[in-house]
């Protein structure tokens, strides 16, 4: 075993809490213990470890340890990275073993603050990927239910969980999500966020190939209809795949409220969305080319709301727009009280000074109110960004072209959209391709004992859901 410590040695070299720790046994003569004291849960090592080594009367190192989790470890490498995780090794002339005594960080299950909901479940996901991955056995407890765990990126070792349902997740679906994942070469992984850029089909498109959740009820329900679950140690976000344009303006909500008052939610987001990209650019657009168009009585007030401005609609609808996205970053980056704070007096004062200066008019601020609120409405806070982008170019084409520009650039949106693929699925579903039975659950939502198969656009092996 010399030759074993001194590579270890090596391995933990210039590292402040590694202990190595000498210990006296009447059966085994001197051990000794290395393990990093930050790390590492010193009352639970010396109940399972020390002691027992010191007072056992076994035949072997392994046999006197009283911890579950504990193996042979030959290679120094190896046991240095379990160490770094919180494992301790005991290395004896029977050579090296190591025992899990990793402190149980993390912070208590808590309500989601991303997806907040009246009614249904509260709890939500924490940092620890063995706590999530037990709130989901809750959820499902069945054989079927299956984890394959990955350990990525070269220096940050982190752990990656893929989930799905057998029998139920198409096996090419499967096979597909577990091929991606293995095949990811990078250093450190922080967020799944991280993992979903290796993990998309399109890493240029503004629109989202992935869900990101925390809450359970919502990743059960994914994996119920046959997608393929991401969880990862350290965040509380879960990804889902595949995930439709659809998908993302559904609420867990839907779900606790009478089928009457979803459905008549869900077609106020894609309005909402749409009024997000299109409201301001056809201020512009008809203030710009198209005057002739807007009623006479309207027009009068236009024309008064913008006589002593000096700049054309398209600079004052930039200038407003890109104040409001100052304001919404500003109250993001401030402590939560004084963000809130900051963003409805903020929003006052400074709508209310531009038109005051003559620098924006009272009708534009109405549009960019109205764009704002609906924004507001997805649930999907990487949709909401995808909007604004989209916002903005419209806003060029609508100074450029008007009403025709606006309509080249939703046309181009759609082309864009149809193109779109996430985990080889297509984007547009069930739309594109069509399936008839899947939009019991799409733009409306309609009684639960009603939808009796699962999205025929997964393919799932087990389409029944009343079996």
């Amino acid at each position: 075993m010399p030759d074993f410590e001194a590579e270890l040695r090596r391995w933990l070299a210039d590292m402040s809490d590694a202990v190595w720790q000498r210990v006296d046994t009447a059966r085994f003569g001197e051990l000794t213990v290395v393990y990093l004291q930050s790390i590492t849960d010193g009352k639970h090592l010396e109940n399972v470890v020390i002691r027992p080594l010191k007072h056992g009367d076994v035949g072997s190192v392994r046999q006197a340890v009283a911890a579950l989790e504990a193996r042979d470890c030959p290679q120094p490498q190896e046991a240095a990275e379990l160490i770094c995780r919180g494992w301790a090794a005991v290395l004896s002339p029977e050579g090296c073993l190591v025992v899990n005594a990793a402190e149980s960080f993390g912070r208590a299950i808590e309500i989601s603050e991303q997806e907040m909901v009246m009614y249904g479940p509260k709890d939500s996901f924490t940092e620890r990927l063995d706590q999530n991955l037990t709130l989901l056995r809750r959820r499902l407890p069945i054989p079927r239910f299956k984890s394959v765990i990955y350990t990525l990126g070269s220096l940050g070792r982190t752990h990656v969980t893929l989930l799905y349902l057998e029998g139920v997740a198409h096996p090419d679906l499967v096979r597909k999500a577990k091929d991606k994942t293995g095949s990811i070469k990078f250093d450190m992984f922080l967020d799944t966020a991280h993992l979903s850029h290796f993990l998309e089909d399109h890493i240029h498109s503004v629109f989202p190939q992935f869900q990101q959740t925390d809450r359970p009820d919502a990743v059960a329900a994914a994996l119920a209809s046959g997608k393929i679950v991401w969880l990862m140690d350290n965040t509380p976000f879960a990804l889902i795949a595949p995930v439709t344009f659809f998908d993302l303006f559904q609420s867990p909500e839907d779900y606790m409220h009478r089928w009457l008052v979803a459905s008549f939610l869900r077609p106020l987001r894609f309005l909402a969305f749409l009024f997000a990209m299109v409201l301001t650019p056809i201020y512009v657009a008809l203030t710009m080319h198209h005057y002739q168009s807007i009623p006479l009585e309207i027009l009068y007030l236009l024309l008064e709301s913008r006589s002593q401005i000096p700049f054309n609609p398209f600079w004052e609808a930039l200038f407003m727009l890109l104040t409001l996205e100052i304001l919404k970053e500003a109250s993001l980056r401030m402590p939560t009280k004084a963000g809130q704070t900051l963003g409805i007096v903020g929003g006052i004062v400074i709508g209310q000074a531009a038109v005051s200066a003559k620098i924006a008019s009272s009708i534009l601020i109405i549009h960019v109110a109205i764009t704002a609120i609906s924004s507001f409405l997805i649930p999907n806070y990487i949709m909401t960004n995808s909007s604004k982008l989209i916002q903005f170019g419209l806003l060029v084409l609508a100074a450029w072209l008007g009403l025709w520009g606006i309509a080249f650039g939703i046309a181009l949106v759609a082309v864009h959209l149809h193109g779109l693929t996430s985990l080889g699925i297509p984007y547009l579903s069930p739309l594109v391709p069509f399936h008839k039975q899947d939009w019991k659950d799409t733009v409306l939502r309609l009684p639960l004992r009603w939808m009796t198969r699962r999205p025929a656009y997964l393919h799932p092996l087990d389409r029944r859901r009343n079996t």
